[in-house]
């Protein structure tokens, strides 16, 4: 595998060339089809999904790659040895559809149950963000890289970033319990940038997600001096079995009287 900086490199080049082929489709009359768990996906998925796989073969040859569209097919690699890269081609597939912009690539790579480095590039935003591990990244257009950093939050109330596709009931029951002075709604795991950038300082999400739908955004997030914790305060890992997340909560930097 390469060194850790030349592989964030080519994580984001590769991540920005999907993002390409994904701006392809979307401004085409793109059809919609059903995987067989009802959730949707277009030809934008497989596309961007094709990128990516070719670019990690050739970047990090011999780490195993869990992929969305692949695992739907079958594919899954074993994933035993503890290193091994996260992929969702199309997170927001919702988003892509409804051409709001809120949807993103995502790549990350996983090692000892944590995601240690990762990449979430929103193509019809022109805006990427990235974790090399120590620091956390952003990037719009061209303009230069920027470091970015969570923020603690302001004493009248913490602004909250939801699901804009999947909040529910218990989201809002959870939010109760929470002095609130803003409540943002978001797709994809632009959410997760949206803490780590310090625009915003909760993000909950109770209800099922996929691994490569956060850990990319949890690597940003992490770097930027946030969390990403499940309901009984425990770190969210990676490599479950079935690949399946449970409820979680993304933070920001505690509050001043809470450190």
């Amino acid at each position: 595998m390469r060194g850790r900086a030349e592989l964030v490199q080519a994580l984001i080049a590769m991540a920005e060339r999907a993002g390409g082929e994904i701006l392809n489709v979307y401004e085409s009359a793109f059809r919609v089809q059903s995987k067989d768990d009802a959730s949707p996906v277009t030809d934008a998925d497989t596309r961007a999904e094709r990128v990516i796989l070719e670019a990690l073969a050739a970047a990090a040859p011999g780490i195993p790659v869990v992929a969305e569209e692949s695992v739907a097919a079958g594919k899954l690699p074993d994933i035993s040895g503890g290193r091994f890269f996260l992929v969702d081609p199309l997170d927001g597939t919702r988003e892509f559809i409804s051409r709001n912009g809120e949807f993103t690539v995502n790549v990350a790579l996983v090692d000892g149950a944590r995601p240690v480095l990762g990449v979430v590039h929103l193509p019809a935003l022109a805006a990427t963000y990235w974790s090399d591990g120590t620091r956390a990244w952003r990037r719009r257009g061209a303009e230069q890289a920027i470091a970015i950093a969570c923020r603690r939050p302001p004493d009248d109330g913490l602004v909250v970033v939801a699901s804009r596709s999947h909040r529910d009931a218990r989201t809002d029951e959870f939010l109760a319990g929470q002095r609130v002075k803003q409540l943002i709604s978001a797709g994809s795991s632009l959410k997760l940038c949206r803490v780590a950038e310090g625009s915003a300082d909760l993000y909950p999400r109770l209800g099922r997600t996929m691994e490569w739908d956060i850990a990319a955004g949890q690597a940003v997030l992490e770097a930027a001096g946030g969390s990403v914790r499940t309901l009984d305060g425990t770190p969210l890992r990676y490599g479950k079995p079935g690949l399946d997340n449970p409820d979680f909560v993304a933070r920001g930097l505690p509050q001043e009287n809470s450190r």
